[in-house]
């Protein structure tokens, strides 16, 4: 690893590299997770997102980040979902001048050891998505509920709006910076799966190299799983109502004649 003329480490052909880590009761998970993100990625510097977790997590990562000084954390004010807890890291990265900017689950779902390949993928990518349903890629310990909801939910997906993605729901993921600074970010309000289809939707319609690589995800073994009936329904509305638009715009645009945007 290299480091960068501020003395801050970069990753090689890739630069400056944030981990986004959000957090809500995660304080059997967090200390765990740092640690093999820290041990696989000597490199990157993490930020827990914490939403003013009760269980203490926040004082935990405050406690990691005193001793580790890749390490930072992210105060918020209270619980508002992963999608405004990302942005709030995005802009964190941005503030701070990183290149790449990682999202990453606190629980282990996502393995911190499989990160090194999501960066290197980035030579030939603006955004890399771990995949759990391209060939290689795997679930383990998932209830059949979970399992359906995610393969049924994706195909729905890729249906309603027109996307070559056969994981977009997934959350471990490494964006360029420029991906970010392109999408409006600020338009963005969706949260939970939605929210991952949302970003990669737009990236995809910005014309940005958006590329699928085989992960491993693991079903968490300590604390209590975030996702909720209500996020697979905002996720089925909100999809629907981009395919529907998607293609009002697209006779609208065969009518006119116009280019599309």
């Amino acid at each position: 690893m290299t480091k960068a003329a501020s003395g801050a480490e970069t990753y090689p052909n890739v630069g400056r590299v944030l981990v986004v880590i959000p957090t809500y009761n995660e304080a059997e998970n967090i200390r765990v997770i740092t640690d093999r993100l820290r041990k696989a990625v000597p490199a990157a510097y993490v930020l827990v997102a914490d939403d003013n977790s009760p269980d203490g997590t926040g004082a935990i990562a405050d406690e990691l980040a005193a001793a580790d000084d890749h390490i930072k954390v992210l105060h918020r004010e209270g619980k508002q979902g992963l999608g405004a807890a990302y942005l709030a890291g995005f802009a964190w990265a941005r503030e701070h001048d990183y290149d790449v900017v990682v999202e990453m689950d606190a629980d282990g779902s996502h393995a911190p050891e499989e990160l090194p390949k999501l960066l290197d993928a980035l030579a030939n990518a603006d955004l890399v998505l771990g995949s759990r349903w391209v060939p290689g890629g795997k679930v383990v310990n998932w209830p059949a509920h979970r399992f359906a909801i995610s393969r049924i939910g994706n195909f729905y997906v890729r249906t309603a709006i027109g996307v070559p993605v056969k994981d977009i729901t997934g959350g471990y993921r490494a964006f360029r910076m420029a991906v970010l600074d392109k999408i409006e970010l600020d338009s963005v309000a969706s949260q939970g799966y939605c929210f991952q289809i949302d970003l990669a939707w737009r990236a995809l319609k910005q014309g940005f190299r958006v590329v699928e690589l085989p992960i491993t995800f693991a079903e968490r073994e300590r604390g209590a799983s975030k996702m909720s009936s209500n996020i697979v329904r905002e996720a089925l509305w909100r999809t629907t109502i981009w395919g529907v638009q998607a293609r009002a715009a697209a006779v609208r645009r065969k009518l006119t004649g116009r280019p599309a945007d």
